[in-house]
This record gives C-alpha cells, structure tokens and sequence, in this order.
C-alpha cells in the first residue's frame, strides 16, 4: 500500500490542507490490517471514477497515531469524508466498491 502513487499518503502536516477544500475522502488505515488492505483497490478504483469532484488520500494510523486520535479512528479501515475541512460521513469497514460509489454519489 505504501507504493502506491495513484492515492496520496498523508502526513499530519499535510492532512489540513489536503481537506479544507471541496470534497476530501481520507481513507485510514495500517498495513497490517487485512480489510484495509482489501479496502486499497476500491480506494484507488474510486479515486479514478471521481476525479476532479472528490479528493483521495490516505493515513497510515501507526505513523500519524495523533491524526487518528483526533479524528476519534478507533476501529480500521475508516474512511472520512470531509466538506471544506468538516466532516460530512463516515464509513467504517468493508464497504464494497458498488455500495461505496452509491454512497460517495450522494454527495456531488
């Protein structure tokens, strides 16, 4: 996951401004979590489908534990989606790339 140039990986110093614009979805996750793992295609497959209306990125919990923290991620993989740096949705666990596409097209 970590190779892989087509979602950006965001550090905390970047995250604000990766976000406090339009629509941003923030996929967090661990590389030693196998649904987020899964979860990687459909991220990267999404970030095709809806580019130029939403923004991908992704944060690796172990290495920006304090993002996680204050974004209440407890449980992975979670996806936020953000509206102009605020929250808008949450998605928790695996969600099917159909089922997500559906949900994300609610919000264009």
């Amino acid at each position: 996951m970590a190779g892989n140039d087509k979602v950006p990986e965001l550090t905390n110093a970047e995250f604000n401004d990766f976000t406090k614009e339009g629509l941003a979805l923030v996929d967090f996750f661990a590389e030693w979590c196998m649904p987020c793992v899964m979860m990687g295609p459909i991220i990267d497959e999404l970030s095709e489908k809806f580019k130029g209306k939403i923004k991908f990125g992704k944060v690796n919990v172990e290495d920006n534990q304090s993002l996680a923290a204050k974004h209440n991620v407890s449980s992975i993989p979670n996806m936020i989606l953000f509206k102009n740096g605020k929250e808008i949705e949450r998605f928790i666990g695996s969600v099917s790339a159909e089922d997500f596409e559906v949900k994300l097209k609610k919000f264009l």
